[in-house]
This record gives C-alpha cells, sequence and structure tokens, in this order.
C-alpha cells in the first residue's frame, strides 16, 4: 500500500494487486489489534533495532523516516499517540483506522485496486493472475513473508524472486514464542512477570539482555521479552545448549534482595518455608521457586541456613530455563530470511539481477525487533521501492 501510494503520487500510473478480498489484513492484526504504527525514536536507536541487514535500511528509512510515516497519518486524517518505548499507535487504538487511511489515500491517487486477484508468476514486464494477464513498465513485489499465512502472507514473493534467478536466505519464524525444556511452566500457564531482566545465552556467552514483560504458557514462555530473544535465537545456527536467565528481582542487587529477604524471613521466622514468599512472589510461582531451592516447604523459616537463604537470593536472581525449539512460524510474528539484500540496490530498492523489477518489506532478508520497527522497514522500503519505480 505504501509502495503504491509512493508510486503514484510521483506520477505513475498504478495498479495494486491483492489476492485478499480487503487490504491491509495483516496490519489488522499488528500490535494486538491496535497496530504499532512504528517507533518515535532517533535513526541511531532505530538501526540498533533492525537485527538483519541493518545498514541495508540506511537509504531506505532516511529517505522516509519515522517522523515521515506520523506525518502522513496525521495529515490523512488519523491522529497518532506515543506510548512507553516510544510505541506510536492511532488514538482510538484501531488498525482499522491505519487501513482505512491507507484506503483513502491511495484512491485519492487513482491507484486501481483490484481485490481477490492472485498473482500466479512474473516475467519481464508480465504479471499473470488468476484474472488475467496485465503488462507493467516497473513491478514492485510486496508480498510479505511466510508467518501469519492466513492473511496472505504465503511465500509467494520468493517463488516470483527465485524466477528471475534471486537468492532465497532461509525464511523462517521470528518474533516468536519458545518451547523449553524444564516443565516449571505447566504450573505456572498464564503467569505473567513484569520488571523483570531476561538475558540469553549461547554456550554461557550471552547474546541478548532486556529488561520488560514476559509470560509463561502451556508450551513455555512467551511475551515481549521473549520475542525479541528470539530473534537471536532464530539466527543461531546451532541451537544447542541455549539458556535464558530471568532475573526476578532486576530492581535490587543481590546484596539487598539478601536483605529484603532476611527482612521477610524475620517476620515469618515462625513460619513454614512454604508461607513466608508470598510477599516476593506471586502465588503460582512460589512452589516452583521452593522446589527448586531445594529447601523443604515445611521448614521453620528461623532454621533455614545463612547458606541456603542466599542460595535462595541466587536463584531468584537466575531463574534458567533451557530454550529448545521456537514455535511453530504459524504463530510467529514476523519471517526472518527472504531475498538477499546483496542482490537488492539499497538506494533504491530495484534488483540488481532483473532492471524494473523492485522488491519492499518483509519479503526481503531484513527483520527487527518488536516496538513498531518492522512496520517502519515496510513503510521506508515501500516508499523507496515507489518512488524509484516512479522516477525511473
Amino acid at each position: 500500500m505504501m509502495a503504491a501510494y509512493a508510486a503514484a503520487l510521483n506520477g505513475a500510473k498504478v495498479t495494486l494487486l491483492e489476492k485478499n478480498e480487503k487490504t491491509g489484513k495483516k496490519i489488522y492484526i499488528t500490535g494486538k489489534g491496535r497496530c504499532n504504527v512504528t517507533n518515535d525514536c532517533d535513526p541511531e536507536d532505530f538501526f540498533k533495532n533492525v537485527v538483519t541487514n541493518p545498514k541495508f535500511m540506511y537509504s531506505a528509512y532516511y529517505t522516509f523516516d519515522s517522523n515521515a510515516v506520523m506525518n502522513l497519518l496525521e495529515d490523512a486524517g488519523c491522529p497518532l499517540k506515543t506510548e512507553r518505548g516510544q510505541r506510536v499507535f492511532p488514538v482510538s487504538d484501531h488498525s482499522s483506522d491505519i487501513i482505512s487511511t491507507f484506503n483513502r489515500l491511495l484512491k485519492r491517487h487513482g491507484v486501481d485496486v483490484r481485490l481477490n486477484t492472485t498473482v500466479t508468476g512474473i516475467s519481464e514486464g508480465c504479471v499473470y493472475t488468476n484474472m488475467g494477464k496485465l503488462t507493467a513498465d516497473r513491478i514492485i513485489v510486496a508480498t510479505g513473508g511466510i508467518s501469519y499465512p492466513s492473511t496472505g502472507s504465503t511465500g509467494d514473493g520468493y517463488k516470483f524472486a527465485k524466477d528471475f534467478g534471486h537468492t532465497i536466505n532461509d525464511p523462517h519464524g521470528a518474533l516468536v514464542p519458545l518451547c523449553v525444556l524444564e516443565d516449571d511452566y505447566l504450573d505456572m500457564q498464564g503467569l505473567a512477570l513484569k520488571n523483570v531482566t531476561l538475558s540469553m545465552y549461547k554456550d554461557s556467552k550471552k547474546i541478548y539482555s532486556d529488561f520488560g514483560e514476559m509470560l509463561f504458557t502451556h508450551f513455555g514462555i512467551s511475551g515481549p521479552l521473549v520475542l525479541s530473544a528470539s530473534s537471536q535465537y532464530a539466527a543461531l545456527k546451532d541451537k544447542n545448549n541455549v539458556k535464558v536467565s530471568i532475573d526476578l528481582k532486576s530492581a535490587l542487587s543481590f546484596e539487598e534482595l539478601d536483605d529484603r529477604v532476611l527482612r521477610d524471613f524475620a517476620a515469618s521466622q515462625n513460619k513454614e518455608f512454604k508461607n513466608s514468599l508470598d510477599k516476593l512472589l506471586p502465588s503460582t510461582m512460589i512452589p516452583v521457586i521452593i522446589k527448586r531451592s531445594g529447601i523443604s516447604p515445611t521448614k521453620k523459616v528461623n532454621e533455614i541456613t545463612r547458606e541456603e537463604r542466599r542460595s535462595l537470593v541466587k536463584l531468584l536472581k537466575n531463574y534458567e530455563l533451557t530454550i529448545t525449539r521456537t514455535r511453530d512460524v504459524n504463530e510467529a510474528i514476523i519471517t526472518q530470511g527472504g531475498v538477499s539484500v546483496k542482490e537488492i540496490n539499497p538506494s533504491t530498492m530495484e534488483s540488481k539481477l532483473m532492471p524494473g523489477l523492485y522488491f519492499a518489506g518483509e519479503v526481503i532478508d531484513v527483520e527487527a525487533l518488536t516496538g513498531g520497527f518492522n512496520l517502519q522497514i515496510a513503510w521506508s522500503t515501500g516508499y523507496l521501492a515507489g518512488l524509484s519505480a516512479a522516477e525511473n
């Protein structure tokens, strides 16, 4: 939609082919239906959050950055707001407002939108569909990846790119929940943790760490911290011996937490250990921590040794889980992998192998962490592809 808008804005006659019954189906589900449009951060922070091929994004981002996206939407009648972490949403909290805004822009600039039109193949200057053949001076492939196939992202763009000799770097799900080896999660399904630090280690080397929220599920772990960590996990060639460490009390140092536990124990000295942690931990987590601590649940608090107490504190600062795999690509927010950036001109989004062919969005091997960064990649590359196609 952004590519079509940018091309039409710059004087091209544009036809947008959409295989779904309506435009913007993937936009509709982003941000849990609220649409995290972009992230209102500095350019430096944007590139820090692009996990794969950030340098490829320089031209696209500086051509159409987050401010340009926000200005476009607000000028077109869709007011926005900025929330925690510089995440930008429509004031209405309805992703449908973003879609309707783009539909208005496409109509205003004369884009011929054809719904229920499935592209079956592309050759030089020709596009073959279930509704017949079309000819075009320029073709932009903006088909998405393979995540959320119900929205139409079924890997079609990879086939079209391959037909022109492009290299496709192994597409797989990213920003996806993780499965764990230990069965602790079975006792904590539905428990959300806030203000924790989650770190991921490969062979004891830290590869990710951040502060925020996470969730225990019926298969393992999910939530914002886990989804971001999963991109680092998905990029690993060797996925053996990968662990996450959760600091349940990251606002406190080890000694500060030890002092806190001491105070709690002093107030509960005649209670059994299993009844002494209610002020420290969520109720569903207490049995899990007790089991891991090795301290008898019926042991009197005043009988707990210094070594046992400090071992408990260590556990609270370093609750470990072993990662076994990601969940299926159907649960992935985005796709990692795609058309190799080595074969795309970053200044125009044009194929280096086939003049007149352009790529935009998730079909390209570029992806970022959560927070509006992946949609910004779509807006930036889409705008640059449309602009370049029209200019040429």
